[in-house]
């Protein structure tokens, strides 16, 4: 068991996770438009939907690891380009923070909880990104390869939900503070590209 690697997933699935997207944005909105327990049934769907996706990676990759030697060198080196590719657009991206909740209609906590998991399942990038993100992260030369993916799965799922409820939980709060500190989002943005390029090279340069 790699403790180490296991740790450093954690840390940047937590960076990943506080990073300005569209999903921890979405959180934030529907928490200042609703409120608290709204956010949190945000969080609540769009989280469930992350097991769909963690489902259909551990099986179909677990099974090109076992059988061929090439294909992982080639998802290996796919999630690592992918990575630098997410890296990059978020450098040609604006580092300015926008929350702007005039047009945020207001739904039920099960509308949002729903709405939450549909956003998540049917988004295609959340499997490549798990595809790309989760390979260079297995920690066990002897635990099946299935339940490897499952472990960062849940972890990805736990830590995920902590920080994205804590933005719920604290949206009124975090908005202020984004208002009043302009370059927040400039710190976050190359943070979120330091992540991606570290991310990327230990991919690319783990062993199966």
């Amino acid at each position: 068991m790699n403790y180490d690697l296991l740790i450093s997933f954690v840390i940047a699935t937590s960076v990943l996770a506080m990073s300005p997207g569209p999903d921890n944005i979405y959180v934030l909105m529907q928490s200042i438009v609703n409120g608290k327990k709204f956010g949190l049934a945000t969080v609540a769907g769009l989280i469930s939907g992350c097991l769909v996706h963690t489902t259909l990676v551990a099986f179909g990759v677990s099974a090109i690891i076992k059988e061929n030697d090439s294909l992982f060198f080639i998802i290996k080196l796919f999630g690592a380009l992918y990575l630098l590719y997410l890296a990059y657009k978020v450098f040609r991206s604006s580092s300015e923070l926008k929350l702007n909740t005039d047009r945020i209609p207001k739904k039920s906590v099960f509308q949002l909880f729903k709405q939450g998991f549909i956003m998540n399942v049917l988004n295609p990038k959340v499997s490549i990104f798990f595809l790309a993100f989760f390979p260079g992260f297995l920690f066990s030369n002897t635990l099946n390869t299935v339940i490897q993916f499952y472990v960062l799965g849940l972890l990805f799922m736990f830590v995920s939900a902590v920080i994205f409820s804590a933005i719920a939980i604290l949206a009124g709060s975090i908005s202020e503070y984004i208002k009043q500190h302009k370059r927040i989002g400039l710190y976050l943005k190359w943070l979120q590209i330091i992540v991606f390029v570290g991310i990327a090279i230990l991919i690319f340069t783990s062993e199966k």
